[in-house]
């Protein structure tokens, strides 16, 4: 009997391939997450300025919102505010880089877009150990949608 060996980064393409578009949706969100807790602590700021420099003013206005419920202060929805008060968040900015990135990724998916890129960009930069993590998330994923989820 013949073995088949693939790669987590490789399993995971196959399952957003089999996948409906809600699954689809959701395993597209656990791979930015995956990505976020990947980024080294001196990298977060910078993807941070990038996330939030694409955001929409409904999205700044979520993204404040979230940092209200911090109490870091009055948060204002524009970039400047929410970029400059990034380095006060602590523990919490990694969770802020999520949001936002999430937040793109949701219009980048609604515009057909984000799978692929989202794929292509950041499975590769993702350690062996968290890419295997992944793909068991993705199978996880890949279950609950043959099970029969709306999509």
């Amino acid at each position: 009997m013949p073995l088949c060996f693939i790669e987590p980064q490789d399993a995971i393409r196959v399952v957003a391939e089999s996948i409906g578009r809600e699954a689809r949706r959701q395993l597209v969100g656990e791979v930015v997450r995956a990505w976020v807790d990947e980024i080294p602590e001196r990298e977060l700021e910078r993807h941070y300025v990038q996330a939030v420099a694409d955001l929409d003013d409904h999205d700044l206005s979520m993204l404040a919102a979230w940092h209200a419920s911090l109490e870091v202060g009055h948060p204002i929805p524009n970039r400047e505010f929410l970029v400059n008060v990034f380095g006060s968040l602590g523990e919490n900015r990694r969770e802020a880089l999520k949001i936002a990135a999430g937040f793109r990724g949701e219009e980048a998916f609604d515009a057909g877009v984000a799978e692929e890129q989202a794929l292509e960009t950041v499975l590769p930069s993702l350690s062996r150990e968290r890419a295997m993590e992944l793909a068991g998330e993705c199978l996880e994923l890949y279950m609950w949608d043959r099970l029969g989820c709306d999509n």
